[in-house]
């Protein structure tokens, strides 16, 4: 490791850039606790990080969009419970949005951009 250069050498960005990154990503898991945090969490780091730093900013418009993706499904699944099946979609898409978020992160972390699978992307 080096102490001195506080940039990743493969990607060069910086060791700040990368943690607000994975905060933008970790950030949805407020949703956990207040109703729509997982929107307001990525879309506050977007708003305040988008013109410093442009790594951030992308990976917390990707969360943003993801997060949104997410609470569509949510909403579907809640109507779909009527016919039962909305209680294990709900299952399945929770799991899934934790597993990925994770994922996210950890790949910010390291530098790396990291695109959801199945995300609609409404905020260019």
């Amino acid at each position: 490791m080096n102490d001195i250069d506080p940039t990743n050498s493969t990607s060069g960005i910086s060791q700040e850039e990368r943690q607000w990154a994975m905060f933008a990503h970790l950030s949805a898991l407020i949703g956990l606790v207040i109703p729509f945090g997982n929107i307001i969490g990525p879309l506050v780091i977007w708003l305040i990080k988008k013109d410093t730093m442009p790594f951030t900013g992308e990976q917390a418009r990707e969360a943003l969009n993801f997060q949104i993706t997410v609470t569509l499904a949510m909403v579907v699944s809640a109507i779909l419970i009527l016919v039962v099946i909305g209680f294990f979609l709900m299952i399945l898409i929770g799991l899934a949005a934790l597993v990925l978020t994770i994922i996210a992160a950890i790949k910010a972390n390291e530098g790396n951009s990291y695109r959801y699978p199945f995300t609609l992307r409404l905020i260019n």
